[in-house]
């Protein structure tokens, strides 16, 4: 039974350091209650990857779960519709960065916490930078970016030194369904390997939206499908994440919705379809953040294990959650050591193939460039050796590779190559 003394000495610790400060009947069997893990929680540099709907969550609650040294990446600015989630900025805020003005709100509403912003893209940052943290958190909702950090985080892994392995938080929603994973580089799969079971994004009949539009999302794939080549050709390349080209893209949708009286054509929506952004709900947002920060908080202290390694949530049924284990893919270009096989048609040409490694879970890469250890079958850059092997994308496969021929995969958006063995049927 407690003692007066020692039910004085708990009332007086914060919340924190009371839960450090004994062990449970879930605590690692080498768990040592001290004041160590307290200093070591305050000490952890800690990286936040997006500061949207999600990200507010993650920033929030890891402010008051005892971390002290917090950095946050985001490259986009606060937009009139984000207010209704992303509960860390107000209306006087729209035009600025997220992760300036949520690293702000932050360190004036949680006293002793510094957050850190970067206004950028995470590709901007070299491997000296990540090795500063001790965790990553991701709370983006864009894959490529996803894949980007996995690889890059798995590529920082030295055998020789175990601060080089940064274990990643990936967590991700969609509607009234979340999840959460725990990936430690080299040890547990990663997120390359579970890209089957993101599905595939919604598209639409070329015909149907070049000459009977019927939806908003219609004339917004017509502007960024059809209407941008037309315009400016080779000799502007999209980007999605120009606020400039979404502006054109929107005004130039909105012109099309008028001419077809077409309604609800919006910024927030050409923004959404153009970057596959998926519609969020605050509350699911508020769960896979709670989710994320406390397998976070478990990594740094030791107090509990750590999830093994996969939780999904879905609250459209009820509330319902379900852990378990994702085996690593031996075939994964990021932590596997086999070549992805792909079955393809022979007869079909080189432009099909390319069309189906888009939808492939194994790749789903947009932009490939192709080659084989004898020739090039299509790069992309420079635009020099696209124009040469552009006619190889109307010859078949038979005519330009041997069967079980490997192929060699690069992708601009990807840090890393995909070997893809070639079965030809």
């Amino acid at each position: 039974m407690a003692t007066a003394q020692t039910i004085t000495q708990e009332r007086s610790l914060a919340p924190i350091e009371l839960l450090l400060s004994r062990s449970g009947p879930f605590s690692e069997e080498d768990y040592i209650p001290e004041e160590d893990n307290v200093a070591g929680l305050k000490a952890l540099k800690i990286l936040v990857i997006g500061a949207g709907g999600l990200g507010c969550e993650i920033l929030k609650d890891l402010a008051l779960s005892g971390f002290k040294d917090i950095h946050v990446i985001d490259m986009d600015t606060i937009d009139l519709s984000n207010l209704n989630r992303q509960f860390l900025f107000r209306k006087s805020d729209v035009g600025k960065p997220k992760a300036t003005v949520a690293a702000d709100f932050i360190m004036k509403r949680v006293k002793g916490v510094k957050v850190t912003p970067y206004y950028g893209k995470i590709q901007d940052k070299d491997d000296d930078y990540y090795m500063k943290f001790g965790i990553v958190i991701c709370g983006l909702d864009n894959i490529e970016a996803r894949r980007w950090i996995n690889s890059t985080l798995y590529n920082l892994v030295d055998e020789s030194n175990p601060d080089s392995l940064k274990p990643l938080i990936d967590g991700g929603t969609e509607g009234f369904k979340g999840q959460a994973r725990v990936i430690i580089p080299s040890v547990t799969s990663c997120f390359e390997c579970s890209l089957e079971l993101i599905g595939p994004q919604v598209t639409f009949p070329i015909c149907t939206i070049a000459n009977t539009p019927r939806l908003p999302e219609h004339c917004i794939e017509w502007a960024s499908v059809i209407e941008w080549d037309r315009v400016f050709g080779s000799s502007k390349k999209m980007d999605t994440d120009n606020p400039e080209h979404i502006q054109w893209l929107y005004e130039t949708a909105l012109a099309r919705a008028h001419e077809f009286n077409i309604d609800g054509v919006s910024y927030s929506l050409t923004q959404g379809i153009v970057k596959n952004i998926i519609p969020a709900i605050a509350s699911t947002n508020a769960i896979i953040a709670a989710s994320c920060v406390n397998e976070a908080f478990k990594i740094a202290t030791t107090c509990n294990p750590f999830l093994n390694n996969y939780m999904m949530y879905a609250g459209d049924h009820s509330v319902y959650t379900y852990t378990f284990e994702y085996q690593r893919k031996p075939n994964c270009p990021v932590c596997g050591t086999t070549a992805v096989t792909v079955r393809f048609d022979g007869n079909r040409t080189l432009q099909e193939f390319i069309d189906k490694l888009a939808e492939l879970p194994e790749t789903k890469s947009k932009q490939p460039s192709l080659r084989t250890v004898s020739r090039s079958l299509y790069l992309r850059q420079p635009p020099q050796l696209e124009e040469i092997t552009r006619p190889n994308l109307d010859k078949t496969l038979r005519e330009l590779i041997e069967p079980g021929e490997e192929v060699a995969m690069t992708d601009p958006n990807l840090p890393f190559s995909v070997n893809l063995r070639v079965e030809l049927i």
